[in-house]
């Protein structure tokens, strides 16, 4: 291949990659309305979770837990969005289109991945806006830049695991975004996102440490609450970037095990 023909696809690859990040603009604009009924009631979830420390009469406690909520607020919907790919391509009747078009299956994850990040952080930003005219939030130990660098990298293997459950909508249009929601729950009960997960049974306990969203939570808690650093935090962020080298390229080859499946089994045309 030429230098000039590989410039030309690069070139190409990219504006597909801005198409992408284009369409789930207009499509947030399209559904502004449901858009602020969920953040409507994201916001109202975390309040009252933060509600029940400040009853407690326990400040300390009611940051754990408001950190608790936002956090996986941010990243139960970074795995939501990309569990879901499928099934708005199904509603929107795009799925063949996209799924045939003639880009790269990276091109379009890729878009997908960047999309998903940036609306997550831009909801994000307007919970904690929200909430802390609610509640009376001190973060005057947080360490911001190790919080950033947290968020970052637990992004990665989130993606990575919406990605393997964007494959369950593929395998059963009438049951698969269903079971990503039973997925996500899973994930939220053995990673401590309101309670340390010592208070699980031992037998559940050993999964938790499957789970990115463990180490991201407490990473961020020890950032925020005291203030640690990236040194003091390395062997967190160790393990979220082996976790985000495996689940990302897990779901990639997922996904497109998937899609070869569906292809194959005529179940891409299907609405469910």
């Amino acid at each position: 291949m030429s230098e000039s023909h590989r410039t030309n696809s690069l070139k190409y690859e990219l504006k597909a990659l801005v198409a992408f990040l284009e369409r789930a603009v207009n499509l947030f604009k399209r559904y502004i309305g449901w858009e602020v009924v969920a953040l409507t009631y994201a916001n109202i979830n975390v309040i009252t979770i933060g509600l029940i420390g400040v009853a407690a009469g326990d400040p300390q406690r009611a940051l754990y837990l408001t950190i608790g909520a936002i956090l996986w607020g941010y990243l139960s919907i970074t795995f939501q969005d990309m569990a879901e790919t499928i099934s708005w391509e199904r509603w929107e009747g795009t799925i063949e289109y996209t799924l045939m078009a003639p880009i790269s299956r990276v091109t379009h994850l890729a878009g997908s991945c960047f999309s998903t990040v940036m609306y997550g952080l831009v909801r994000t930003g307007i919970i904690l806006l929200v909430v802390s005219q609610f509640l009376n939030i001190n973060l005057s130990k947080a360490n911001f830049l190790s919080a950033a660098v947290i968020l970052a990298i637990s992004s990665l293997p989130f993606l990575g695991l919406g990605l393997v459950a964007a494959v369950l909508p593929l395998l059963s249009p009438e049951k698969g975004t269903q079971a990503t929601h039973i997925f996500q729950a899973l994930l939220m009960l053995v990673s401590g996102v309101y309670y340390e997960v010592t208070v699980l049974p031992a037998w559940v306990q050993s999964f938790s440490v499957l789970s990115p969203a463990t180490y991201t939570l407490k990473a961020m808690r020890l950032s925020l609450l005291e203030g640690a650093g990236l040194y003091e935090l390395r062997g967190y962020i160790t393990i979220l970037l082996v976790l985000g080298l495996i689940f990302l390229p897990l779901g990639y080859m997922g996904f497109r095990l998937g899609e070869n499946y569906a292809r194959r089994t005529g179940k891409l045309s299907r609405s469910g």
